[in-house]
């Protein structure tokens, strides 16, 4: 069984910029500059027989580049926030992308949870039960910073990843890449 999730490559400019937004917050575990992307599908855990079809009907999508326009920091986990991601703005070839790629993971034989897809990169992830100063800090950095906005760029590749779960957190390892037809 692998642990496995398709997502949008992220620019290399793009990668560095995300790298200073969090800078200053002092919280949380930083999510490395390699590991930033825009998840478009997470399959969990599936067996090695899925990733031939699943490759193959990656492989045969003919879609166009996707306008990044990343602005906004949200926190996630309510209560118990576990998470700070900058918001990826919806645009038509993007959710175009990101419903193609769940209609060939489902035609993959993966069951994948059919949700409201709000694209996000993730920034830093938190422990859980964040003390309230840690809380406190947190939302007034949001407060502060929320509206942060990174230069337009054109995602060009998205990627089938494998997952391992390792103490000083996850290693992706990119299976294979997939490119986007120039506009």
């Amino acid at each position: 069984m692998r642990r496995l999730f398709i997502a949008l490559d992220l620019p290399e400019t793009l990668r560095d910029g995300l790298l200073g937004v969090a800078e200053g917050l002092g919280i949380g575990r930083e999510v490395e500059e390699e590991n930033l992307h825009l998840t478009l599908a997470f399959l969990d855990a599936q067996a090695d027989d899925v990733l031939e079809p699943l490759h193959e009907g990656l492989s045969d999508l003919r879609l166009p580049q996707v306008r990044l326009q990343l602005q906004g920091l949200e926190v996630w986990g309510g209560k118990s926030p576990n998470a700070l991601v900058m918001l990826a703005e919806r645009v038509p070839e993007l959710l175009h992308l990101q419903e193609k790629v769940a209609q060939v993971v489902r035609g993959a034989g993966i069951d994948l949870p059919r949700r409201r897809f709000k694209p996000h990169v993730t920034l830093v992830r938190f422990q859980r039960g964040l003390p309230p100063d840690a809380q406190a800090r947190l939302a007034a950095f949001v407060l502060s910073q929320g509206a942060t906005m990174m230069p337009l760029e054109e995602g060009v590749t998205f990627s089938l990843y494998q997952s391992t779960l390792t103490a000083d957190g996850p290693i992706y390892e990119a299976l294979a890449s997939y490119g986007l037809q120039p506009i």
